[in-house]
This record gives structure tokens, C-alpha cells and sequence, in this order.
């Protein structure tokens, strides 16, 4: 039997998320992403398909990269208008009674003690389905939105990201016993205080000096995603994430990382099984390969080249507008996603070119998608996760909301067959349908704030 595949929806609280310029397309109904009925709607189809979670994106700057301007991503709506999606979050839960959510939030821009609170806010609305994608940024125009000159250095973003974990763990974990709420009613006693303590924590970039403002939710830590591939990303990922992301265009690179990451967390004392990797896809589907193929050639009709470029400058840090479309393109050294450019590297060659660029990016993105019947995509499918050990895909929307329908409708049905994939939910918190436990294990380094170890 193959391995029990997990899948979760990737977008973004935007019109024009990953696949650039299919928001024109007469079918896409993302332009109604600012009505609420649009993402209860969404909601209700995933969990109909038994999907793990939604995965939001999120970034808090705008594209200005490409020709040093932000006029070509707000022409095209290149993630923007970019909404805040956590505040979708408990309407789709209220929806929804098994379905995860995944959000990005940059740790750079917050505050740690603000946004502990607001996840474990979102932890007891949701029942215990919250997770959080950790990312440190990787737009200086964000950092000049909150009175930075630019981006701190890659590799120093992660280690304030180390601090910053220390931090919310020490709120999560260690600030209230799980049996402090006592609601004595008879004595008006609702929580015991010597079962309560303020933290004290005083680090090179955070000082904090008080108790966690919410009761121990469900999962007390959010499931921990992470997606930097990069060699200081990847032992970050190692001593913090459960769920790691990755994208690639190659099986032996995807499965070199899903090794390194794995065996870097088992040297930090965890388990390869506490860190499951889902990899980036996008699919094209039909009930046939050639109703598969005409629908990938109506989708090429309505990419927008130049919004792709946009998006792919401000990820890799390249201004492609000064080069010619054969002009060999000089990478050097990015503050940006520096995995991304290692892995177009690979992909092109190190001398790539607009032009060859643009040839990866069929559907206005660096993914290249993967067109076929249900029955072909579904051993696609499975033939990546066995070869690769990805426990999963994060799957990228194309024209909304049909290509999720088709993945409902259509790719589910046979992934059951193959035996490849849950007829029902596990039971439990968004963690325990992943891992099979509500709390992080003892073995994660948050745990060694519980129990009174962070009051110190």
C-alpha cells in the first residue's frame, strides 16, 4: 500500500497569489476574495475533500523589485491587495469542524507578546486547528514600512527568529498550568494564581516581563510550520518546525532536503517523525488527459509574463527589467529567498536568461505544473512522496475555485482507491491529525519551558 498522502490548500488572502494573471480568467472568482461568503464557501469544499489544511500565504510589503517601482505589481494585483488572514480564520472554522489552518505570519514585524496571544486566541476559536508558518521576511519594502532602512542580513534573521521561539514558548508552555482554571464558582475562584506565573524574559533583541494573557489552548503551541530551505533555514527548520515547505523541480533535490532536514532534527534529539515536508504543486486536472491538456492551453491564454517576472524578481532579489531577454542574468548574493535562486540555478543552468525564465513559468509562476488525468496526476502524486519522503503537497490554486473542485471531485476519489489517501478525519486537534498528539512532544524545544522553567 502506498503512503497515506496529506494535502493542503495554498493561497493567499489576495486575488493574484502564485500563478500570475490567472485572476482574468472569466471562470476565477478570487476578485471576490474582500466577500466573507467567498472563503466559508472555500472552506466547506475542502473539508468535503477531507483536505489537512488551508496554508495562507502572507507577506506584509509590496513588490517593488522589478524595474525598482511598485507600479507593475499593483497594475497586475501581484499579491496585492494583500488582506490580513487571520481574521478569516474563525468564520472558516465556524464552518468547518476538522479542516486545519495554516498562517503565515512574519515574526520580524511582531510583537511577541501580541502575537502569542492572538494565535492562542485563534487556537481556542478553532478548536485546536491552528498552525503557524514562521517566516522572517524577505521584502525590504516591508522593512521600510515599519521604519527599517532595509532588510536585517539573511542569516541574522534567523537568529532573532531563535529568540523569538524561546519567547512564545515560554508564554505558551510555561506560563499557565494546564489545571490553573479552576472556575470554583461556590468561592469565586476562577484561576490559581500560584498555577500562573509571569515570564521573565531579557534577550539581545526582546525583553518581556509578564504572564501569557490566555488559558492553555487546545495544542498550547500552534502547529509549527516553516519554509526556508536555506542552509541556516534549514536548521532552524530542524529545531523548531513540524511541517516544513518546500518547492523544487527535481525528486533528487526535494528528497537531499527532506533528508538533511530530517537527519538535523534527529541530531537535536527529535524524531525524523516529529517533521513531515509538503512539497509545492500545481495540477491541472480533467477526466482525460486531452480534456486535461485543452484546459491547460485555455489557462496559458490569460498569464501575464510580466506580473510572473514581478513575483519572481522580489523572491529571488533580481531586478529583471535591466536585462535583455537573452542576456545572461547575474545572480550574486540575495537577502531574498536565497533557496529559491539556488534551486532556479539548478532548473536553468547558472547563466539563465529572461527568456529561459519565462519558459519555467508556463502558468505565470516557477512551478511547473503537472497537466493530466485524475488517474495520471494521482501516481504523480504518489510517485513524488515515495521517492522523495515528502508527506505531502501544498497545491497552489490555478482558476478558483474550479481547480479545487477538480481535486475534490475528480483527484480524491482515485487517490482512495490507490489507497493512498483518508476516507475521514482523525479525530482531535489540527496535531493530533497530524502526528497523533495534541502537545508538542517532549522532545521539541519548547518543551523545556513547561512546568514552572520559564518563570526563570
Amino acid at each position: 500500500m502506498p503512503r497515506q498522502i496529506h494535502l493542503n490548500a495554498f493561497d493567499m488572502f489576495c486575488p493574484g497569489h502564485i500563478q500570475q494573471g490567472m485572476w482574468t480568467h472569466p471562470r476565477d472568482q478570487s476578485v471576490r476574495v474582500n466577500d466573507l461568503q467567498y472563503w466559508t464557501e472555500y472552506a466547506r469544499k475542502l473539508e468535503a475533500g477531507l483536505f489537512d489544511g488551508i496554508f495562507f500565504a502572507d507577506v506584509v510589503g509590496v513588490y517593488d523589485v522589478y524595474g525598482g517601482s511598485p507600479d507593475a505589481a499593483v497594475r497586475s494585483g501581484v499579491q496585492l491587495p494583500a488582506n490580513d488572514p487571520t481574521i478569516l480564520i474563525p468564520a472558516m472554522a465556524a464552518v468547518t469542524k476538522n479542516l486545519g489552518f495554516g498562517v503565515t505570519c512574519n515574526l520580524t514585524y511582531e510583537q511577541p507578546f501580541l502575537f502569542a496571544r492572538r494565535m492562542s486566541t485563534l487556537d481556542h476559536l478553532t478548536g485546536g486547528r491552528i498552525g503557524w508558518n514562521i517566516v522572517t521576511g524577505y521584502l525590504d519594502s516591508a522593512a521600510r514600512a515599519i521604519g527599517l532602512q532595509g532588510q536585517v542580513a539573511h542569516d541574522d534573521r534567523y537568529d532573532l527568529a531563535d529568540e523569538y521561539m524561546s519567547l512564545v514558548y515560554k508564554l505558551w508552555e510555561g506560563s499557565w498550568d494546564d489545571d490553573a482554571v479552576v472556575m470554583d464558582r461556590a468561592n469565586a475562584v476562577f484561576a490559581d494564581p500560584s498555577k500562573v506565573r509571569v515570564i521573565h524574559h531579557e534577550g539581545p533583541q526582546y525583553k518581556v516581563d509578564a504572564m501569557h494573557l490566555c488559558t492553555p489552548s487546545p495544542q498550547r503551541t500552534p502547529v509549527l510550520y516553516q519554509a526556508g530551505s536555506s542552509p541556516r533555514g534549514r536548521e532552524f527548520a530542524a529545531a523548531h518546525a513540524e511541517c516544513v515547505f518546500v518547492n523544487g523541480q527535481k525528486k533528487e533535490d526535494v528528497r537531499g532536503i527532506t533528508d538533511d532536514i530530517k537527519a538535523r532534527a534527529v541530531a537535536k534529539g527529535r524524531s525524523a517523525d516529529d517533521v513531515k515536508l509538503f512539497l509545492g504543486a500545481t495540477l491541472v486536472l480533467g477526466k482525460t488527459t486531452a480534456e486535461a491538456q485543452e484546459k491547460f492551453e485555455e489557462y496559458k491564454r490569460y498569464v501575464s509574463s510580466e506580473a510572473a517576472l514581478v513575483h519572481a524578481a522580489a523572491s529571488l532579489g533580481i531586478d529583471f527589467s535591466k536585462y535583455d531577454i537573452d542576456e545572461p542574468i547575474e545572480t550574486g548574493k540575495s537577502q531574498a529567498i536565497t533557496s529559491n535562486v539556488e534551486i532556479m540555478n539548478k532548473a536553468a543552468g547558472p547563466k539563465w536568461t529572461r527568456r529561459k525564465l519565462l519558459e519555467q513559468m508556463v502558468l505565470g509562476s516557477r512551478q511547473a505544473p503537472w497537466v493530466g488525468s485524475a488517474e495520471e496526476v494521482a501516481d504523480t502524486l504518489i510517485g513524488w512522496s515515495e521517492e522523495t519522503g515528502v508527506a505531502g503537497f501544498n497545491l497552489s490554486r490555478t482558476v478558483a475555485p474550479e481547480s479545487i473542485d477538480d481535486v475534490v471531485n475528480l483527484l480524491i476519489p482515485v487517490l482512495q482507491e490507490k489507497g493512498a489517501y483518508k476516507t475521514s478525519y482523525a479525530d482531535g486537534t489540527y496535531r493530533d491529525k497530524l502526528f497523533g498528539h495534541a502537545r508538542l512532544p517532549s522532545t521539541h524545544s519548547a518543551a523545556q519551558y513547561r512546568g514552572g522553567v520559564a518563570a526563570r
